[in-house]
């Protein structure tokens, strides 16, 4: 891991930017701590991290400096500066037409989306973790949260550094991930937006049903997708703090 730059915030947070071969990403920080930080790690939307700064930056540094986490997040496969990937490009391009003509989105288009950013960001994901964890300032356990549900539904099954989730409803779901829910037993927090402009709220209700988790709740708030209640800030921060510390 490379650090590429640093800053200081009055909160007492130190941020640090970074490059992990082709990964690229942030980490904060407290900025003077006596004992290692637990890490929650979280994945943006596909979105690029220049557009997703401010929201990211802001969520990471109250989490460091309310409650003592360390937080990272990455640059997912194919978005913001990295190589484009031809086959999410092509899957992005055959949803805006059907979208645009109004055609039902078809499991086909939603497979060439979703699974292979799944299958290339998981990996990336398990390896931006060793770095982290390699850090004398960073512990587990680990938490995941946010960005494409089915990222986290695998990484969430297959990473058992991974000690609870807190997952957003909101992106298509492919078929098989509903099998590999089953396989996640870690501790769930899922935020659905009720009415999401863009999320099939029955199969959100659906994936919620099939994970494995014994301890899972679902937090629905009215609104569409960008109209999260800012109370769910808090509420994210005391689920990672009742199963990370």
């Amino acid at each position: 891991m490379h650090v590429t730059s640093e800053q200081r915030f009055d909160d007492g947070v130190l941020e640090r930017e970074f490059s992990l071969g082709e990964i690229t990403g942030f980490l904060w920080t407290p900025e003077s701590t006596s004992t290692p930080a637990p890490l929650i790690l979280i994945s943006p939307p596909p979105l690029g991290l220049g557009k997703m700064y401010p929201r990211l930056a802001g969520r990471a540094r109250y989490y460091v400096a309310d409650y003592g986490f360390a937080v990272a997040t990455a640059e997912l496969p194919g978005s913001g500066d990295r190589p484009r990937l031809a086959v999410l490009d092509q899957a992005r391009a055959d949803l805006r037409r059907a979208m645009e003509v109004g055609e039902p989105v078809t499991g086909k288009i939603v497979d060439a989306l979703i699974l292979p950013l799944v299958e290339k960001a998981v990996p990336e994901w398990q390896a931006t973790l060793d770095a982290l964890l390699a850090l004398p300032e960073i512990c587990g356990p680990v938490g995941y949260e946010g960005g494409i549900i089915s990222i986290g539904v695998r990484l969430a099954a297959v990473e058992p550094r991974i000690a609870a989730a807190g997952l957003f409803a909101g992106s298509f779901v492919p078929t098989v991930m509903f099998e590999e829910a089953r396989e996640v037993t870690v501790p769930l927090q899922v935020l659905l937006q009720w009415d999401d402009e863009g999320n099939d709220r029955q199969a959100a209700l659906a994936l919620f049903d099939a994970f494995g988790s014994k301890e899972k709740t679902l937090h629905a708030n009215m609104g569409g997708h960008t109209g999260v209640p800012e109370y769910e800030l808090d509420a994210g921060a005391r689920f990672f703090a009742r199963h990370l510390k």
